[in-house]
């Protein structure tokens, strides 16, 4: 396939990718709000909470639409998958954000809930470095005078 007929496909990816460091940003940010009012004794602002669930529910959505255009891309370019770690980088950060929406919603299910769910999405930033790196890659093959 020709590049420019896949230019809205890549501006859809970079426009998600943005929102989802931005939505991951912000819910360390209100994460840490609730984390520090719990611990200080104070009942947190009736809004934090439900922000913070939109917010997760928005990276998870973000993150499924990223690996959607990824895949559609990556097919409609080469044919096939599997051409960079890219695509094991993506898998990975899939896999901890749906890890991190499920213990999120089941803190109090679980015995270590909370610890959990930080350990989870303190490797979600790992995932996301290492995604943005191997990302960067992969837009170069991507560039005029880059081949397949």
């Amino acid at each position: 396939m020709d590049l420019p007929s896949f230019l809205w496909l890549w501006r859809i990816a970079a426009w998600s990718m943005g929102l989802s460091l931005t939505a991951y940003g912000v819910l360390g940010l209100t994460g840490w709000g609730m984390w520090r009012g719990r611990g200080e004794g104070r009942s947190r602002p009736p809004w934090l909470r439900p922000l913070h669930l939109t917010l997760g529910f928005t990276l998870v959505a973000l993150v499924l639409l990223l690996l959607t255009v990824g895949i559609v891309g990556t097919l409609g370019y080469y044919g096939t998958l599997g051409h960079s770690w890219h695509l094991g980088a993506g898998a990975g950060v899939v896999l901890l954000v749906l890890a991190s929406a499920a213990t999120g919603l089941n803190l109090y299910r679980l015995p270590q809930g909370r610890s959990l769910h930080i350990t989870i999405n303190s490797l979600l930033l790992v995932g996301f470095i290492a995604v943005s790196l191997s990302g960067w890659a992969v837009v170069q093959k991507y560039l005029p005078g880059a081949s397949p």
